[in-house]
């Protein structure tokens, strides 16, 4: 059998094995977006992922675990993401693989969720005059002046804003030192933070709203689950200096019901030789035609 129909048969195998268990949520009571078509957004992540390569340049499809595919795709079509319109991007760690959503995904799931009419995201330069009080403990964007020349400026900040169905608009702050400690915490390669901090520190913010509303939200135990899981693929949980906030997210996701495929790793169509379990870092943001990263 050649290499090309091996991977026919692993795309056809783990394709079922996602659609059995999405079958099994959905009878639990997952709800996926109306519009949404499981299937074609399956599709695309098999194209997507035939052109991923670990470290060593060795398709993810032959390094990565049968379980950690599947898995990574179940996420994937729990939260409603498609890759397709760069809403989430795959990256090899070693022999897993594991999804990540990006700041287009991110708005997208937030916008499943039954409260939330709007989220949006900007970047405070230097030379903006910005402003903002904390009403009732919470956190009230009062302006945001900026000129279009302090886009040149150097970032000292980003806010994001989730706007719910009672028009309510919930403020969360983050300066440059936060950003840059998150950073610190990516498993991103620090490069492209430098290469596109506007974008990235939005991604950043965005993604700390969507912590605190997520896990305070009525919404299903099982969308919610898939949602921190791929949130957390983004930090490396083994630094020794994470954040209370991040350890306290990871004890939720570490401790949360979650539905794993079982799947027999023996009927994995490639053998795993000489794969560092502790691989160099490697950088999860691909590119458009337009060159820029699909955030």
């Amino acid at each position: 059998m050649t290499n090309k129909n091996q991977v026919a048969v692993l795309q056809k195998d783990i394709t079922d094995d996602v659609n059995n268990s999405l079958t099994r949520l959905q009878d639990d009571g997952l709800k996926l977006p109306t519009s949404y078509n499981a299937s074609n957004a399956l599709k695309s992540a098999f194209f997507k992922l035939r052109e991923v390569k670990d470290k060593n340049g060795k398709p993810a499809l032959e390094v990565c675990s049968r379980e950690s595919v599947a898995n990574s795709l179940l996420d994937m079509v729990v939260q409603g993401l498609s890759p397709a319109k760069t809403q989430c991007y795959f990256v090899v760690y070693g022999t897993q693989l594991q999804m990540t959503r990006s700041y287009f995904g991110t708005q997208a799931v937030l916008k499943r969720l039954t409260n939330v009419k709007d989220i949006w995201a900007n970047v405070i330069f230097e030379g903006d005059e910005f402003d903002y009080e904390i009403d009732g403990g919470r956190e009230k964007l009062l302006k945001h002046n900026t000129k279009f020349q302090n886009r040149d400026n150097k970032v000292i900040g980003a806010y994001a804003v989730v706007k719910t169905n009672e028009d309510e608009e919930l403020l969360t702050v983050m300066t440059k030192k936060e950003i840059d400690s998150a950073w610190g915490q990516s498993k991103t390669k620090q490069s492209v933070h430098q290469k596109f901090p506007q974008e990235m520190a939005k991604r950043t913010v965005i993604n700390r709203a969507a912590k605190a509303f997520i896990n305070t939200s009525d919404d299903s135990d099982l969308l919610v689950e898939a949602i921190n899981n791929s949130t957390e693929n983004e930090y490396d949980n083994s630094r020794v200096d994470v954040t209370p906030e991040e350890e306290a997210q990871q004890q939720i996701t570490e401790h949360a019901n979650s539905e794993s495929l079982d799947i027999d790793d023996g009927e994995e169509f490639t053998e795993y030789t000489d794969v560092d379990e502790e691989q160099e870092e490697q950088e999860p943001v691909t590119t458009s035609s337009s060159g820029g990263p699909d955030f």
